[in-house]
């Protein structure tokens, strides 16, 4: 099969964009030149690669098969470059994508161990929701993800080869409150007390949930604040703005005058941290990030 470097790059973007207009927009390049490329690519393998729909396109089963050798290949590029400007064993560049609430706190404190321990270990890291961390790294531009999920724990995607996953911790949902608000004081609040409270929640998910609204709150609660970011949502709290849903583990976080409570009269709300790679070998730099990673999750966890 005959392609070129540019092709598999192509293919690569468009798998982890989700579409060629954002791939194209990502590369720099114009629409059309993304679709000539893909079709050359097509034309190469003699299969479809993309099923085209709706929002977007999506691997087919060829394409992915072609993207797995396509990451190999790259990376393989990639791994010349470094060795002839003469990367050192053990030193180089890990890509590290995570989930938004995991950045004040597990993130930030794994780099910091990072450049404690392995100094010439580089992290570079990118915040994202799970669909996108996951086809960023059946894509290969990804190295590492952080995802957060809950019970049954199933996997992100059921696409082969199955990711390999490595739980690091599970933290415990809490509702955040500023302190001299209408739950000054309380140690507890419950499910009918919050229900009707404002909510201050982020952008929603594909399936409709408002993220920063306790889960399964009776009648309709409404977000009447939306942020992506949790400064500005912790911030809003404190300001009296709301309360919004926030992991127990971003309590060393909070700014003043915010207050993390339990939910009374309800199933407690747990969600699992997993650290998530390919299969296959793991590059010594790889491993440390996790290491790291690991050993902030267990002082998380105590």
């Amino acid at each position: 099969m005959d392609v070129t470097l540019a092709g598999l790059r192509v293919l690569r973007e468009v798998a982890e964009r989700g579409s060629f207009t954002a791939a194209a927009g990502a590369l720099g390049f114009s629409q059309s030149a993304v679709s000539r490329q893909v079709a050359a690519v097509e034309r190469a393998a003699g299969a479809r690669l993309f099923d085209r729909r709706r929002g977007g396109v999506r691997p087919t089963a060829a394409g992915r098969a072609l993207l797995r050798h396509a990451v190999v290949a790259l990376d393989a590029v990639d791994a010349a470059g470094r060795e002839l400007r003469g990367t050192a064993a053990g030193e180089g560049e890990v890509r590290l994508g995570f989930f938004p609430s995991a950045g004040p706190v597990l993130v930030a404190r794994a780099l910091a161990t990072l450049r404690q321990d392995r100094p010439r270990v580089r992290a570079v890291t990118r915040e994202a929701g799970t669909p996108a961390l996951v086809r960023a790294l059946r894509s290969g531009r990804l190295d590492l993800a952080l995802l957060s999920s809950r019970p049954p724990h199933r996997s992100p995607d059921t696409d082969a080869p199955a990711l390999r996953a490595e739980p690091l911790l599970e933290v415990r949902l809490r509702v955040a409150v500023a302190v001299h608000g209408r739950f000054a004081g309380r140690t507890t609040v419950t499910a009918e007390e919050i229900a009707g409270e404002p909510w201050i929640a982020g952008p929603s998910g594909a399936d409709g949930a408002l993220f920063g609204v306790w889960p399964g709150l009776p009648g309709r609660p409404r977000a009447h604040h939306s942020a992506r970011d949790w400064l500005t949502k912790l911030h809003l709290v404190a300001a009296g703005a709301g309360v919004t849903t926030v992991p127990e583990a971003l309590h060393p976080a909070l700014p003043p005058g915010v207050r993390l409570v339990p939910v009374e009269g309800v199933a407690e709300e747990v969600r699992r941290v997993t650290v998530v790679r390919l299969p296959g070998p793991v590059a010594e730099p790889v491993a440390a990030v996790v290491a790291a990673l690991r050993q902030v999750a267990a002082e998380v966890a105590g």
